[in-house]
C-alpha cells in the first residue's frame, strides 16, 4: 500500500510529462485496472488450490515487471503492454489479488465477531502505508525537481522505486506461515462453478454488480485524477499533493477503524449506507468550492467518513456466503470493483483535460455512489450476517 500510495501521486503527471494526450491516459488507466482484474481474476480462483502464498509472490513480481517498463520507456504501446499485464494502482487502493487473498486467511482464523474488527486494523494500516507513500511519492519528486531534475526524470525515480518495492515485497511473502493456506476438506457433494462459487452464488454475484457500480462511480475520482485536477485547476505541486492525500488517507484510516464500532451499535449495512451518504454528497461539493483551502477541506471531510463503509463491505460479503466459498466471493467482488473502476477513466480524464468540465467527474461520482447506496440497501436489508 505504501508503493500504491508513493505512485498514484505522480502517475498521470509522468504520463503527461511523457508526451501522453489526455485520451491516451485514460486508455492507459483504463487498461492498467482491466489487466489487474483478470489478472485477479487467475490468480484468486486458483490460490486456494495452488497455493496463497505462490499466488501472492506471482502478484508482487509483476508490481516489479510493470515498474521498471513504466520507468524505461516513453513509448505508448510498451507502455500499454506493461499496462494490461503489470499490477500498478492508478488510485492509490488495492488492486491486483493481493485484498482478496489476504482477507481470506484471516477470515479463515478469526471468530466472526472480531472479523469486522481485525479488517477495520489492516484497513487502518494500508491506509497509514498509502498516506506515507504519497507524502515520500509527491516529496521526493518536489525535492529532486528542486535540485535540477526534470519532472519527467523525478517522476521516473519514483516509479524505480516502485519496482524495488515490489521485489522486497515478494521476497517478504516468502516468509509467510503455511497456516494462510487453506484446509482442504472436500467431500465431493458441493457444486460448485467455474467461479469457485456454490449456493452462495445468487448473493455473491448481486454484491458484485452493486459493487461495481459503485467501483464505477469511484474510477472517476481516483487519486490519481484528483491529484491532476488540483494540479491544473490551482496549480499545486507535487510536495502539496502529496501533503494533501497523506491528510486524506490519515483521515480515511481513522474512518475505517471507528466503522468496527459503529457496525456494532447498527449493524453492517447500516454503517455502509449511512455513512456513505454524505460522503458523497461531500464529493459532489468538492469542484463547487470557490477556491483551494474550501476544496482541500471538503475532501478531508469526504475522506474522513468515506472508509466507514470498506471493512463493513468486506466482513459483510464474507458473512454471508458459505465458509468455503469465501475465498471465491472476496475474488469475485474485488474483481468486479476492479472492473467497474477500470471503465470510469476513459470518462474522467478527457474531462479534466476540458476546463469547463473538469468539476463534473466529482460530480458524476456523487450521483452515482447515491444510487448505489440506495440500491444496495433495498436489496439487502433482510439479509442479517450470524452475529447479528
Amino acid at each position: 500500500m505504501f508503493s500504491y500510495g508513493l505512485l498514484a501521486v505522480i502517475l498521470v503527471l509522468y504520463l503527461s510529462a511523457a508526451g501522453l494526450t489526455d485520451p491516451e491516459i485514460g486508455l492507459l488507466l483504463t487498461l492498467t485496472l482491466l489487466g489487474d482484474t483478470f489478472l485477479s481474476l487467475w490468480i484468486t480462483t486458483r490460490a486456494d488450490r495452488v497455493g496463497r502464498k505462490r499466488m501472492l509472490i506471482i502478484g508482487a513480481v509483476l508490481m516489479v515487471f510493470a515498474g521498471i517498463l513504466f520507468a524505461l520507456t516513453r513509448n505508448f504501446y510498451l507502455l500499454l503492454l506493461a499496462a494490461t499485464i503489470g499490477v500498478i494502482s492508478p488510485s492509490g487502493n488495492e488492486v491486483g489479488p493481493f485484498l482478496a487473498i489476504e482477507q481470506s486467511a484471516l477470515a479463515q482464523t478469526l471468530p466472526g465477531a472480531k472479523r469486522t474488527q481485525v479488517f477495520a486494523w489492516y484497513q487502518l494500516a494500508g491506509s497509514l502505508a498509502t498516506a506515507l507513500g504519497s507524502l515520500v511519492g509527491g516529496g521526493l519528486a518536489q525535492i529532486l525537481q528542486n535540485e535540477g531534475a526534470t519532472p519527467l526524470s523525478s517522476y521516473r525515480v519514483s516509479i524505480l522505486v516502485y519496482a524495488a518495492l515490489g521485489l522486497i515485497l515478494a521476497a517478504m511473502f516468502n516468509f509467510i506461515s503455511p497456516q494462510v493456506e487453506v484446509q482442504r476438506n472436500d467431500n465431493g457433494n458441493s457444486k460448485i462453478n467455474l467461479l469457485g462459487l456454490g449456493k452462495s452464488s445468487k448473493t455473491v454475484l448481486k454484491l458484485a454488480a452493486l459493487f461495481s457500480v459503485d467501483a464505477f462511480a469511484g474510477g472517476f475520482v481516483v487519486q490519481s485524477i484528483v491529484a491532476y485536477w488540483f494540479h491544473t485547476r490551482y496549480g499545486v505541486n507535487p510536495a502539496t499533493l502529496g501533503a494533501i492525500f497523506f491528510g486524506a488517507n490519515i483521515f480515511a484510516g481513522i474512518s475505517a477503524l471507528s466503522a468496527a464500532w459503529i457496525a456494532r451499535k447498527v449493524g453492517l449495512l447500516n454503517t455502509m449506507v449511512f455513512t456513505h451518504v454524505p460522503s458523497n454528497i461531500l464529493l459532489i461539493l468538492v469542484p463547487l468550492m470557490p477556491d483551494l483551502p474550501l476544496a482541500i477541506t471538503m475532501l478531508l471531510l469526504r475522506f474522513s467518513i468515506s472508509q466507514m463503509d470498506v471493512p463493513t463491505r468486506q466482513s459483510y460479503t464474507l458473512a454471508v456466503v458459505s465458509p468455503e466459498e469465501r475465498s471465491s466471493a472476496a475474488g469475485v467482488t474485488g474483481i468486479a470493483r476492479t472492473l467497474g473502476a477500470s471503465l470510469a477513466p476513459l470518462f474522467s480524464a478527457p474531462l479534466i483535460g476540458i476546463p469547463a468540465l473538469a468539476g463534473a467527474p466529482f460530480i458524476i461520482s456523487g450521483v452515482l455512489k447515491l444510487i448505489y447506496d440506495f440500491s444496495l440497501y433495498r436489496s439487502f436489508k433482510t439479509i442479517k450476517p450470524h452475529e447479528e
